[in-house]
This record gives C-alpha cells, sequence and structure tokens, in this order.
C-alpha cells in the first residue's frame, strides 16, 4: 500500500513540470548520449557508454518515483485557519539570535535552504496550532529553545 504524498498546490506544479522535463528533455539527451557512446563500438570497455546507462537509469529511477508521488498525492489546503499556524502558513520567529521566518510544507516539499520546512520537522511540529504571540519551545540541533511567534501570513 502506498503512502499518501501531502503536497500544496505549488509543491503539485513543481512535481509535474520536473515529471515533464525528465520525460521529454532529458530521456531525449540520455537516449541521445547512448547512441553516441554506442558507436564507440566495443561496449563492453566503453566508459561513456556506462556512464550513459547509468544516468539513465537514474532519470527513470527519479520518473517512477515522481509518478508514485503523483498518483498519491493528498492536496493540503495552504494556512492555518484564523491566524492559527498550519500547512503553507509563513511564519515569523524572534529568538535570541534574531528573526527568522519558515513556511511550513509536507515532507516532499522541504527546501531547508530557501525556509520551507516539512510540518514532520521538530520545529514544524513546534508551531503547528499556534498564533502570534505565542512562546514555543521548539527542539533543534543545538538543543532545545523559546521562540515567540511574531508574524503569520
Amino acid at each position: 500500500m502506498d503512502k499518501p504524498v501531502l503536497l500544496t498546490k505549488d509543491g503539485i506544479t513543481k512535481l509535474e513540470r520536473e515529471l515533464d522535463e525528465l520525460r521529454t528533455v532529458r530521456r531525449a539527451e540520455v537516449a541521445e548520449r547512448i547512441k553516441y557512446a554506442k558507436d564507440f563500438g566495443d561496449i563492453s570497455e566503453n566508459a561513456e557508454y556506462e556512464e550513459a546507462k547509468n544516468e539513465q537509469g537514474m532519470v527513470e529511477g527519479r520518473i517512477l518515483v515522481l509518478e508514485n508521488m503523483l498518483r498519491n498525492v493528498v492536496v493540503i489546503e495552504e494556512g492555518g485557519s484564523a491566524g492559527v499556524i498550519g500547512v503553507g502558513s509563513i511564519v515569523e520567529l524572534q529568538d535570541e539570535f534574531g528573526k527568522q521566518s519558515f513556511t511550513i510544507v509536507g515532507p516532499a516539499e522541504v527546501d531547508v535552504a530557501n525556509g520551507r520546512i516539512s510540518l514532520e520537522s521538530p520545529v514544524g511540529k513546534a508551531l503547528l496550532g499556534h498564533k502570534v504571540g505565542d512562546e514555543v519551545e521548539v527542539q533543534s540541533p543545538a538543543g532545545e529553545r523559546k521562540v515567540k511567534i511574531s508574524k503569520i501570513r
């Protein structure tokens, strides 16, 4: 049984674009590399051919993963209800280190470098259901710390 994949509408669009790119562009590029490598003759000792075949396997594997994710997608509504943190909420936090801003997303959309954290992460779990002004204890790699919720969008 496949596990549901929680995604926002933007997340679904992003995965659909990636899948389309892999199917239409990357497959053709890899097939062309394989064809080119075969033209060198003996493929048993052809590093270019081996590399192209490995890349083909990675592309096909990613296509299967994306197809499975999209087949099992559960759309999550963005934003919490009336000032309450939920999936899709953009949350501004204040702590002793200054201000930080995060968007709470499903696990498949995590991009920590761009401030997109999972609702299943320790910080995401701690923030869900809270309101502006609440002080929340969050677990971080450096240990437990208190943050104050200063803004929710």
